[in-house]
């Protein structure tokens, strides 16, 4: 199972595995279970369900570092649930590449407006403390000012995919590989949907 706090998320991590394996990016669609926002306990009890009758069954709980101390939902983990918390503020903050972004958005990028603003907002590539902080969420989210902008959403899990390997963070790279291990060719379709 991988645990998702959202859809976005989901959509995201499958854009980054089909860069590397279309394979890996159905099998991460296939086990994605959606949390529907920062709920770690809800993953294990979930999991802790599942084992009751598929005893080996294994999951990766994915979280947002959000402004909070990683240490802090790090109880969460329980038997067969590893957590994974980026280092990063959010998700979307492996996203903020202007290249990858226009490269996402096909062959109408945005216009001059648009520009102005993809370059006014991204931080420098090389600045990974700014990268860290930024409030990609909200930058990059349906109503954010670049969605606005640009006059719709932008298409997360396109600009994931559209981002090249030397593109990919070191967390992402590192996280694949360890969905890769987790997930192998193909999960077993078993339940995915969190207990209420």
């Amino acid at each position: 199972m991988v645990f998702v706090e959202g859809a976005r998320d989901r959509d995201i991590l499958a854009g980054w595995a089909r860069r590397g394996s279309p394979g890996l990016a159905r099998a991460v669609r296939d086990a994605a279970v959606i949390l529907g926002g920062k709920r770690p306990a809800r993953a294990r009890a979930h999991l802790a369900r599942l084992r009751a009758s598929h005893p080996g069954a294994a999951g990766i709980c994915i979280l947002d570092r959000d402004d909070g101390a990683p240490e802090a939902v790090e109880s969460a983990a329980g038997e067969g649930l590893e957590l994974f918390i980026w280092s990063r503020r959010h998700i979307e903050s492996y996203l903020l590449v202007a290249g990858a972004i226009r490269r996402g958005l096909g062959r109408a990028p945005g216009g001059q407006r648009f520009e102005r603003l993809l370059r006014a907002s991204l931080p420098a590539g090389d600045d990974e403390s700014a990268l860290r902080d930024a409030a990609a969420k909200h930058l990059l989210s349906g109503n954010g000012p670049l969605a606005r902008a640009l006059g719709r959403p932008l298409p997360l899990g396109r600009i994931a995919r559209a981002m090249r390997p030397e593109e990919l963070h070191p967390d992402v790279h590192a996280l694949l590989a360890r969905l890769e291990a987790l997930l192998g060719p193909t999960p077993p379709q078993i339940l995915r949907r969190p207990p209420r």
